[in-house]
């Protein structure tokens, strides 16, 4: 049985509700025709647009137990164990030390049997993320008919446009507190901060790309980040799908090179990412504006042979000096509260082993 698939489409983000479904696409174009549009990019360049008739405001509904009710928190397992994943930050460092990559974000993910497809409204589990684990671009979108069934957490932004303005916010360098911090997750925000400028550079006018703000700390549920600020003019006939072209996959959750980072990244990795680490968000194509944010910190449900499943992912950017086991411990990190929340139990304590069973 496909969870949710009795419920209608819909898309929520912030305050926006949007129902009516009118139109689904591939096609980047669209998005520079007329109408609301929610949009899904996977990691692996799958793309949804979905164009809604009715746009309205609307808060999140309050959390509804009868609606979600969520794996086993014992029954998550991991893509990569804590030995794969640690063998893996010292095969990346290879990869810096031979001068093929300078960083390399390293992802696995986690997934979970939902007992009850019944009761797997993701648009229920964004509302208990709205209220245990608030992030600034949080939202849903519920396709089920199309294959895409999300909630979202995320705390990052990947591409905000109004007008011919765009605006990225890349997130490198995650602690639980501010003195958690270290200078290489400075350097490494600096180094994705210049991959982001280039690849804005690809699609705006010569000269107008900026960093208004650099490695600033913002403080998230449980954890800090250090959040950096891009900008940029498009240049004249530049819309929507030279923009995607030209800066996607998202430069945080790849690295640097961004085409030898994909590649170390494909023969290390052993589940694909998904919307994960891909872009999920709105286009207003009526008014000229869009906000797609980072597919981090983000549910989805795989309607596989074996049965419903909810994943989730969690990875690391990997420089030379990065140590392995706290790159894992950064993932735990990462994972942990909003796994508690999924699955309806309490936070577990942080320890230097696994929060799931790998």
């Amino acid at each position: 049985m496909t969870p949710s698939y009795g419920l209608a489409p819909l898309a929520r983000f912030g305050g926006l509700l949007a129902t009516d479904l009118r139109d689904v696409t591939g096609d980047p174009a669209a998005l520079e025709s007329t109408g609301f549009w929610a949009v899904v990019a996977d990691f692996e360049g799958r793309l949804v647009c979905a164009r809604f008739g009715d746009v309205r405001y609307a808060p999140v509904p309050a959390a509804r137990a009868a609606a979600w009710r969520g794996p086993d928190p014992d029954s998550w397992t991991s893509s990569l164990d804590r030995a794969a994943y640690t063998a893996g930050v010292r095969r990346i460092r290879a990869h810096i030390a031979a001068g093929e990559v300078y960083q390399a974000n390293l992802c696995r993910v986690l997934s979970a049997p939902l007992p009850d497809p019944e009761r797997a409204d993701v648009d229920a589990l964004t509302a208990l993320l709205a209220h245990g684990n608030p992030a600034p671009y949080a939202g849903t979108v519920r396709l089920p008919a199309h294959g895409v069934q999300i909630a979202t957490a995320s705390p990052e932004l990947f591409l905000r446009r109004v007008g011919r303005t765009v605006t990225s916010g890349p997130i490198k360098g995650t602690g639980r507190t501010a003195a958690d911090l270290l200078e290489k997750d400075h350097a490494e925000n600096v180094m994705i901060v210049d991959l982001v400028r280039n690849d804005l550079g690809r699609v705006c006018a010569t000269g107008s790309v900026t960093v208004p703000d650099l490695c600033a700390v913002e403080e998230h549920p449980g954890l800090v980040h250090l959040v950096s600020t891009v900008r940029g003019e498009l240049a004249e006939g530049a819309g929507w799908p030279e923009l995607l072209a030209g800066t996607f996959p998202p430069g945080s959750v790849t690295g640097a090179p961004k085409s030898s980072a994909l590649r170390v990244i494909a023969a290390l990795e052993t589940a694909p990412r998904g919307p994960y680490c891909g872009g999920v968000g709105w286009v207003d194509a009526d008014r000229g504006t869009g906000q797609l944010a980072v597919g981090i910190r983000t549910f989805w449900i795989d309607t596989g042979i074996d049965g419903p499943s909810l994943r989730f992912g969690t990875g690391a950017g990997i420089t030379w000096d990065s140590d392995p086991e706290r790159e894992w411990a950064e993932t735990e990190l990462k994972a942990r509260r909003l796994l508690a929340l999924a699955s309806g139990g309490l936070l577990p304590a942080l320890s230097d082993s696994s929060c799931v069973t790998p």
